[in-house]
């Protein structure tokens, strides 16, 4: 017996039991219109169909209630984050402060190869993305010409779709774009959508940058690890 006959069997000996066709797909990892192709003829019994719809408003109920309790989870969230923002919403960014958020951001997230000694910000959040672009553009004073974008994405999604975005995000027109790398990820699954943009990299080709970035991380460090007086 082939395996799709089998699985057959198994789907109607599952009906048969009162089991409901997304049940059944589930248990046998076959797509439901399958299931249902396979047990259309199968009678179920009043007590079943009762106990199947039972189930099946029990599902809604609860999926509701999750539902409200996530929105109102939200909501407080939302609440406690306003009310935070309140204490430092009159601060203003000057050059200074970019300098530090800058530094920092690249300290977390930047190129270290002393190799290669260019400038490398990698990130897959667009925010962190958007607020190392000013620190580029206005601290370090590179010209946008010298600026350049790298994509690593699944290779089932959309490449022109991230390109596009990427380059709105960072500002960085697509011409100035490296070929986007599709690869798989070995830590996720081949079809994982978490992230249907990739993530963008921000290059700049200057082993000047990189010194720089290296000597203003070392003095931030010195400043914030030394003995208070």
């Amino acid at each position: 017996m082939i395996k799709k006959e089998i699985e057959q069997v198994k789907a109607r000996h599952l009906r048969k039991k009162g089991n409901s066709i997304k049940e059944i797909g589930k248990i046998l990892h076959v797509a439901n219109s399958s299931v249902s192709n396979w047990v259309r003829d199968v009678k179920l019994t009043k007590k079943q169909i009762k106990f199947l719809k039972h189930k099946s408003h029990l599902k809604e109920v609860i999926k509701k209630r999750v539902e409200t309790r996530l929105r109102n989870e939200n909501a407080r969230r939302r609440t406690i984050i306003e009310n935070h923002k309140k204490t430092i919403s009159k601060l203003t960014i000057n050059k200074e402060h970019l300098l530090l958020m800058g530094t920092c951001l690249y300290w977390a997230e930047g190129g270290k190869s002393e190799r290669n000694r260019i400038f490398r910000f990698s990130n897959s959040d667009p925010s962190m993305i958007k607020v190392i672009m000013p620190f580029i553009k206005n601290v370090c004073e590179i010209p946008r010409h010298k600026l350049h974008g790298h994509i690593h994405l699944h290779p089932h999604l959309d490449t022109v779709k991230a390109e596009k975005y990427w380059s709105k995000v960072s500002g960085i027109p697509t011409s100035q774009f490296y070929k986007t790398s599709q690869s798989h990820n070995k830590r996720s699954s081949n079809t994982r959508d978490t992230l249907p943009f990739g993530t963008f990299n921000v290059e700049i080709c200057s082993t000047d940058l990189f010194l720089k970035m290296k000597a203003w991380t070392e003095v931030i460090i010195e400043k914030t690890t030394q003995p208070t007086s």
